[in-house]
């Protein structure tokens, strides 16, 4: 499908997602996020909106690096408590005919044969709108809670994720000959034996000799998102990934890594525009400028610095709790998420402090907060595509719902009237066609899932 700007929504089944200490305030209702019914109308207001997708964040261990302890991270609610983010999905797909969902799981912690099978009884309950972030986890508290003496070393998890990827690939695309169910009831054969076929894995992490449990769904394999923007991040994109969660303080700084997510791409023999780059930020839009900057403003007063820590702390795994706030911020190197930390230690435009730091991060976390009227807000996002050479965004909230009330009512229009979106879809298609990513709802020719082969 040919589109302008892709929409997003960035959520996370938790309380404090990217905006510390504003579930505290009378408009925000995070503190929601275990009843369904806050998903499902969540989802709604989106599909009205035309959002194309709404993505869900995941993590699987608490935010414990500031202090040393996760006592911050407890006392803001920072991403803690937090519930697994698959299981409202059919819920909200129930209730929506296009919205797509992109939801969060390791290859870290769990076997591809079963979440593979999740994956695929979701695309099937969805009717094709799910997709997977491939993620390998940056939690410390993470590992030794699932099993690990301490988190596998950064590159590594990626050449785990390789393999792990070549097994979904062979359950989902291999194992089932597309004509293999033929649901026969004359005959009594609902699906041909000689055409499932076992999948014969054995590799350096996984043995999976058997044949896949499930048959085909719409999209067979889920859309493939992925967030890591390391050089082995960016590697790991090249070659699997059909959209890229990208995310840094201005459009300058960001696009080093969309050009170099590109690269890898074509090197791995693949059309680099075939990869959707959507860019993560806070819109903050009201009626006139004035009134967006006084949100804004009432927003930072809300805001929990300490908490603001704390999530920064959980990304890189660097503790600033003892430094002082006129404190500049270096360069580590750490098993965490190294994308977060070089993104303000290698800014050629500042040298940040940790109250700088601490400041922009309590709103909109690692992005941009982009304020204004309809037509500001607009422009900046023109801007961003142009200058950061991005698809779309993926939006993230201040409180909940009312970010994305006021992007619904208010930015989308404008977005239509310089035709940047779409006009709302008639007929549901799966989520890979509404981005475009593939061959109709399948993956794309020439994607490394094409390559493997059965043993």
């Amino acid at each position: 499908m040919s589109r302008n700007l892709i929409l997003s929504a960035f959520a996370m089944a938790c309380i404090g997602h990217q905006s510390a200490g504003l579930w505290t305030r009378d408009d925000d209702s995070s503190t929601h996020y275990a009843d369904v019914d806050h998903w499902i109308s969540l989802a709604q207001l989106l599909e009205r909106g035309g959002f194309d997708a709404l993505f869900l964040a995941d993590v699987l261990g608490t935010y414990d690096v500031y202090g040393g302890s996760r006592d911050q991270a407890v006392r803001s609610a920072i991403q803690v408590p937090v519930n697994d983010p698959i299981l409202a999905v059919s819920a909200m797909a129930a209730a929506t005919r296009h919205l797509g969902f992109g939801v969060t799981v390791s290859t870290t912690y769990e076997q591809p044969y079963a979440l593979a099978r999740r994956m695929t009884t979701l695309d099937h309950l969805t009717k094709g709108r799910i997709g997977w972030n491939v993620v390998t986890g940056y939690l410390d508290s993470a590992a030794k809670n699932l099993g690990f003496a301490e988190q596998i070393p950064h590159d590594l998890r990626y050449d785990v994720a390789d393999e792990y990827l070549d097994v979904c690939y062979k359950l989902w695309e291999h194992s089932w000959a597309d004509d293999a169910v033929v649901a026969d009831r004359g005959t009594g054969v609902y699906a041909d034996p000689q055409r499932v076929r076992d999948i014969g894995h054995r590799g350096k992490n996984y043995t999976v000799p058997g044949a896949f449990l499930c048959e085909p769904s719409p999209q067979r394999t889920p859309v493939i998102f992925q967030a890591g923007a390391s050089p082995r991040g960016r590697r790991f994109a090249g070659t699997h990934a059909e959209a890229v969660f990208v995310i840094g303080p201005t459009a300058d700084a960001v696009r080093p890594t969309v050009d170099a997510i590109r690269r890898e791409v074509e090197a791995a023999g693949r059309d680099p525009r075939s990869v959707r780059i959507l860019a993560g930020l806070t819109a903050i839009v009201r009626p006139t400028d004035d009134a967006a900057r006084e949100l804004l403003d009432d927003y930072r007063r809300s805001a929990s610095p300490h908490g603001a820590l704390a999530l920064f702390g959980g990304w890189t795994g660097v503790d600033l709790s003892g430094l002082p706030p006129d404190a500049p911020l270096v360069h580590v190197t750490t098993d965490a998420n190294r994308s977060a930390l070089d993104l303000f230690t290698r800014d050629s435009d500042r040298q940040w402090t940790v109250e700088e730091l601490a400041r922009f991060v309590s709103i909109g976390g690692r992005g941009p907060v982009i304020t204004g009227s309809p037509a500001t807000v607009a422009d900046e996002l023109e801007r961003w595509r142009d200058v950061a050479d991005v698809d779309g965004f993926n939006f993230m909230y201040a409180t909940m719902p009312g970010t994305f009330v006021d992007i619904v009512d208010q930015l989308v229009p404008e977005l239509r009237s310089r035709g940047l979106v779409d006009e709302p879809h008639d007929e549901p298609v799966t989520l890979r066609e509404r981005l475009g990513t593939g061959n109709g709802r399948r993956l794309a020719d020439g994607h490394r899932a094409w390559s493997v082969t059965l043993g």
